[in-house]
């Protein structure tokens, strides 16, 4: 296992993490898994053979569920491991159940410390965008947490690139903690990151956590042109996390992938991760499985290495156009551009 630096900051996590959604099976996470405490032992012992050392949870999963099923299942095992929680959405029925206020923020890291059954958060991140509170509340409240010792680092997640930015400008004029990761939507099939999220991440030092790396199944290798959905899986008209607003795009991207899998005698997931795991600014990617099959095929990723063939086939199928003002800058300032906008350019330019 591959070990990287957590964006500015000594910490390092594996290449590979475990996100624990499919704990819990209670509410609308029913539908991702149903993983109870015998069975999530089992995983994190496997996990941690394999040398993963990052664990990602967040209080909304399974209403607290997942949190309190991963302190149990970790046990005395919790002081060898990074544990990653996350707030944000709403934990009550109250106005203030919610959201990134002082209030919340406190009030939800201290409950899942209690539910997690540990003394400290290796990293908290904030869950999603809050249009509402002030961003200095935000940053105040997270600074007390870090000074009481209850959280070591701070991230967050699903942000935009200038929601991203303000947090980091506003830490540094203040002189308080500064994000050093972002946990974000990122695969073969969406690549919007790639327009300022990734470009922020190279700029700002920030590292990059990937949720739902294989886009919620879509590119397991299960779903193909022309055939219907496997069993007791959703339909593609009924997607809505990550959205498919392309299905003949997706069966193309799904059709190299499975092509490059036979070639190396794995399967098409497996390619799909080795393809994250190649990519600039990323430093783990967050797996989860509904089973021990499932999740050994997973871990079998950071094994695999593509070839620059592979991965430039892998590139041409599934490259996003350029929006604006991102084709007007490679038309027209291609001599002036830094190492973090050819990120997102420097296959457009090569084009030409």
């Amino acid at each position: 296992m591959q070990y990287r630096q957590l964006g500015h900051s000594g910490l390092k996590v594996s290449a590979l993490s475990l996100g624990t959604m499919t704990f819990g099976g209670a509410g609308k996470f029913a539908k991702t898994g149903d993983t109870g405490v015998d069975e999530a032992r089992s995983q994190i012992d496997r996990c941690i053979d394999a040398g993963i050392n990052l664990f990602d949870t967040a209080d909304v999963y399974s209403a607290g569920k997942a949190e309190e099923i991963l302190g149990q299942a970790l046990g005395k095992k919790r002081q060898q491991v990074l544990v990653a929680s996350k707030a944000r959405f709403p934990m009550g029925a109250g106005p203030n159940d919610a959201g990134l206020s002082r209030h919340h923020l406190i009030r939800a890291c201290e409950a899942s410390l209690r539910r997690l059954n540990t003394d400290y958060l290796d990293l908290y991140q904030l869950h999603e965008w809050d249009g509402v509170t002030p961003v200095e509340e935000t940053l105040r409240a997270l600074e007390h947490l870090v000074s009481s010792g209850k959280v070591r680092y701070v991230g967050v997640s699903n942000f935009s690139g200038w929601h991203l930015m303000k947090h980091l400008g506003a830490a540094e004029h203040l002189g308080l903690v500064r994000p050093v990761s972002q946990q974000i939507h990122y695969t073969l099939q969406a690549r919007e990151a790639e327009y300022e999220l990734l470009p922020i991440a190279a700029d700002q030092d920030v590292g990059v956590l990937v949720w739902s790396p294989l886009a919620g199944g879509l590119l397991s290798g299960k779903y193909r042109r022309n055939q219907p959905a496997p069993a007791g899986t959703r339909h593609l008209a009924n997607w809505g996390e990550p959205p498919v607003r392309d299905e003949e795009r997706l069966y193309d991207i799904v059709d190299v992938l499975v092509d490059i899998a036979r070639s190396h005698g794995v399967s098409a997931a497996q390619v799909a991760l080795a393809w994250l795991l190649a990519q600039p600014t990323i430093t783990s990617v967050v797996i989860g499985a509904r089973n021990d099959n499932q999740l050994q095929d997973n871990l079998q990723a950071a094994n695999l290495t593509l070839s620059e063939e592979e991965l430039q086939r892998l590139e041409e199928v599934s490259r996003p156009p350029l929006i604006y003002p991102y084709w007007h800058q490679a038309a027209t300032a291609p001599d002036r551009l830094s190492d973090a906008d050819l990120l997102l350019l420097a296959p457009h330019l090569q084009q030409k």
